[in-house]
């Protein structure tokens, strides 16, 4: 910006003879006009932003002659540049998103290996996942209900028709959570999660033949190491068994729906993140209590409890805590970097989070893998990441 101020006034005259006697005064500053002369109407001056003068000419004599000199000021002026602190804020805002993305993810696959080991722990020496499944929401529903309590978490404001747009999703996430908990009690945490990583095959393929969505042709095309990977690791397993398997084709499925409920009946809600998934696990429990009741039933679990007792000692409460208040916990962290974070990078997230899953469970767990089974499992992965890729 450049302001200018000009001022310009008719010198008074004298006489030659006076001029000659007089010695010549020296150049003097001519005063800026005062506040009173400001409020004329014929100057005015208006500034908003800091001025720095850069130039002031015609200070001294003139080269007219004495009758027509004239004397000019003139003041110009450039406002302050900001420029380059607006892309430094930038710069510092964006590394700050990228380090708080990066934590959530660091979190969220700690916790779900750590889940995922004590999960496993507990099944192998008390196998029953329906109990198991029923502990894990109501640890994470207990949780939540002392942080509104307290006010560490500030209670979600919800209405009827939130816990009505809720319960389809309820549903699918009970059906997918106890179908991936039968899964790990039979076969390995490894091949578990070398099936579920299948998970967006199922959801192609739901979307295209029941909602009638279309996809472009990459994301089929990656479909085929998806469903090739698992289907080598799956023939290739040592320890395979048809009820593992199912309950981890089951959980895609169930889950693949969930999504498709959530992002139907969500839409305008104000409740997300931490404290929908809250609400999810409080609605989850209910749905859930019933049938594991009559599945397996207080009988069977008392027996079960004190042969874990023998077996293992007091330890093995520790590992039912454990394994119940970090599936909360990793499923909490995942819903709240998916707050911050678009579907595209979460499912790549979840896609790494897998990997770790598999590689810690078979070094922990010395789950035999023969070369073959590892390739099936490569290459389903791959096959993910590129189905991610595609849907970008």
């Amino acid at each position: 910006m450049i302001f200018s101020i000009k001022q310009s006034g008719v010198a008074p005259v004298v006489s030659d003879v006076i001029r000659q006697k007089l010695p010549s005064p020296k150049p003097r500053l001519p005063l800026l006009p005062s506040l009173s002369a400001m409020k004329s109407p014929k100057f005015s001056l208006s500034v908003q932003k800091p001025l720095y003068l850069s130039s002031f000419e015609g200070f001294g004599s003139s080269a007219e002659g004495p009758r027509s000199r004239k004397l000019k000021f003139e003041c110009s002026a450039y406002e302050a540049d900001h420029s380059e602190e607006v892309p430094n804020q930038q710069v510092r805002s964006a590394a700050a998103q990228k380090l708080k993305i990066g934590i959530y993810f660091a979190t969220w696959w700690a916790l779900n290996v750590v889940f995922n080991i004590y999960n496993k722990k507990v099944l192998n020496v008390f196998p029953y996942p329906w109990l198991t499944s029923t502990l894990s929401l109501a640890a994470g529903s207990l949780i939540m209900l002392i942080s509104w309590a307290i006010r560490i978490a500030e209670p979600p404001k919800t209405d009827l028709g939130f816990w009505k747009a809720l319960a389809p999703v309820a549903v699918a996430h009970t059906i997918g959570h106890v179908a991936a908990t039968v899964s790990m009690s039979r076969v390995a945490v490894s091949f578990t999660h070398i099936i579920k990583s299948g998970e967006p095959a199922f959801s192609v393929l739901v979307s295209r033949f029941l909602l009638g969505e279309s996809f472009p042709v990459p994301v089929y095309l990656s479909l085929l190491p998806i469903i090739g990977g698992c289907a080598l690791a799956a023939v290739t397993e040592l320890n395979f068994d048809m009820i593992g398997f199912m309950g981890a084709m089951i959980s895609n499925v169930a889950f693949v729906f969930r999504n498709i409920f959530s992002k139907k009946g969500m839409k305008g809600t104000s409740v997300s993140g931490m404290n929908y998934y809250a609400c999810l696990s409080m609605l989850s429990l209910v749905i859930l209590t019933p049938f594991a009741l009559q599945v397996e039933g207080p009988q069977l679990w008392a027996a079960g409890w004190e042969k874990a007792l023998s077996q293992i000692g007091p330890q093995f409460i520790w590992w039912v805590a454990a394994q119940s208040v970090f599936y909360h916990l990793y499923n909490q962290v995942s819903y709240m970097s998916l707050d911050e974070i678009s579907p595209l990078t979460f499912s790549i997230g979840n896609t790494m989070k897998r990997i770790s899953v598999i590689v810690s469970s078979i070094i922990i767990f010395r789950t035999p893998v023969q070369p073959v089974n590892a390739l099936g499992a490569a290459i389903a992965i791959l096959g993910t990441f590129l189905y991610s890729q595609a849907k970008q």
